[in-house]
């Protein structure tokens, strides 16, 4: 017979990593003594599960800096080992659930619910069968009542890092930038250096900092964050966020080139979106032929099908398109990876990136479907992320399709109303910023001087050294004056 022994926080928090080690070895001699097999699973920490018999141990640590490449298929080989190691630990299952509904994939989002519906057959403490609630909700569709799900979650059980950290994604993926903020500063007095993962939680309310415009105290804590530990990428990309922000490129440029062996290793799952900040810089520096370097080498080097590396992808080709770039066929490759993820309902931030990798590959019918299945919601009866498709994205989608069909006019009508509720549907300030590159253009196109002068302002008042802003203004100025 084998008996499970469950240690939970109070019992590992009230004692130091070396105390808790010996705590969990006198705990497995004694009921050893019995004639028991044992197991030991440290509850307080959902990401260990531990037969220590065979060593068998994840580093829970690894996946809150995203260092696992295999975090791109949603799981991690050493998670699928404590799975197998102890079956009954609910929390490695809950995990598994989370990793695969928040990479947004609909084929990883099947398994997830999969996975849910194990959970229902097991016998779960409330704090399982709270993240279980969460997890449920995000994976029909209700993103916000998930997040508030886990906002409770969290006051209760404040030192859960993985409810903490499948939280700031949910508030991410719905770009709340206030609870990208507040979830973590509710709980950060519960935390020190002390506690293993501290850093961890300084890198995402950084983020949380950084989208909310408080950019000084959002270096000052992605810098903390990176210096407890230097491989936290995350932390490292909301300071990479602050310096593009602040179009204080030159110290963007120095701030990756000088961190690059902690944040572009091969076994780091954000290393893509890293280099995307990069080429950013890059681009804003006018030096298109190392943004298409970083592209080639980095952003698109192999056939990955991650769905957020091919964000990236698009919205960089679509930057480049933006200036006159010529990209030649790089589109066609990208299109190809985006047909078994575009499927108008699993998270419409990336059905909008998807039609951009359509429209430069000049694929009208893939493009034409995407919109049709976005215009064949029926109000009403629609889940949160329905809500966003027929709210939000439908009228970007329609916009840039305008815009790539030189139809100026409709890309303006749409895309001027859509940069105003953009933010409720995801992505970062950053990431939106490609639908007011987007309108000024066609504004320019169009041959409106007076209102591409405007948007022109708007963006000189925020990043008054930026090259792009710059342009805009003087093209926009030339415009009126050739009349």
């Amino acid at each position: 017979m084998k008996v499970t022994v469950y240690l939970n926080e109070a019992n590992a928090q009230a004692v130091d990593r070396a105390d808790f080690e010996r705590i969990c070895e006198r705990v497995e001699n004694v009921v050893r003594e019995h004639g028991y097999d044992v197991e030991i699973i440290e509850a307080f920490d959902p990401l260990i599960a531990i037969k220590r018999k065979q060593g068998l141990m994840a580093d829970w640590q690894r996946f809150g800096i995203y260092f696992s490449e295999d975090l791109g298929r949603g799981l991690d080989q050493g998670l699928v080992n404590a799975i197998e190691v102890s079956p009954h630990f609910a929390m490695a299952h809950i995990f598994k659930a989370y990793l695969l509904g928040l990479a947004t994939e609909p084929v990883l989002n099947g398994y997830a619910k999969d996975t849910v519906r194990h959970l229902k057959t097991m016998h779960l403490s409330d704090r399982e069968a709270s993240h279980l609630g969460a997890l449920d909700l995000m994976l029909h569709g209700e993103w916000t009542a998930a997040a508030l799900v886990l906002d409770i979650h969290n006051c209760n059980y404040p030192m859960d890092i993985v409810a903490l950290q499948a939280g700031h994604l949910m508030d991410f993926y719905r770009a709340n930038a206030r609870n990208l903020r507040d979830r973590l500063a509710r709980i950060l007095p519960y935390w020190s250096e002390d506690v293993p993962g501290y850093s961890i939680l300084l890198g995402m309310y950084a983020f949380g900092l950084e989208e909310t415009g408080d950019y000084a105290r959002a270096e000052e804590t992605g810098r903390q964050a990176t210096e407890l530990q230097p491989f936290d990428c995350w932390a490292h990309h909301a300071v990479a966020h602050v310096l593009e922000m602040q179009g204080r490129v030159t110290e963007g440029v120095t701030w990756m080139a000088t961190r690059e062996p902690y944040w572009s290793d091969d076994g780091n799952f954000f290393k893509v979106h890293n280099w995307w900040h990069r080429a950013l810089y890059y681009q804003e520096l006018g030096q298109e032929d190392v943004v298409l370097g970083i592209y080639d080498n980095h952003i698109r080097n192999g056939d990955s099908t991650v769905v957020l590396e091919l964000v990236d992808a698009s919205a960089m080709l679509w930057r480049l398109n933006l200036e006159g770039v010529e990209v030649g066929d790089r589109w066609d490759e990208l299109a190809d990876c985006w047909q078994v993820h575009a499927d108008g309902h699993s998270y419409t931030f990336n059905d909008w990136h998807a039609v951009m990798a359509y429209l430069g590959a000049g694929r009208d019918i893939d493009a034409g479907q995407v919109l049709k299945d976005c215009k064949n919601i029926k109000p009403g009866i629609e889940s949160e992320m329905q809500q966003w498709t027929r709210q939000t994205t439908l009228p970007l989608i329609e916009g840039f399709i305008a815009f790539w069909r030189k139809d100026y006019q409709t890309a303006i009508e749409r895309l001027y109303g859509a940069r105003f509720i953009a933010n409720s549907f995801g992505g970062s300030h950053a990431q939106r910023d490609i639908i007011d590159l987007t309108l000024i253009e066609a504004a320019i196109r169009a041959g409106q001087p007076e209102l591409a002068r405007a948007l022109a302002n708007e963006r000189l008042a925020l990043k008054p050294n930026s090259r792009l802003n710059q342009g805009f203004l003087a093209r926009s100025k030339g415009r009126a004056a050739s009349g």
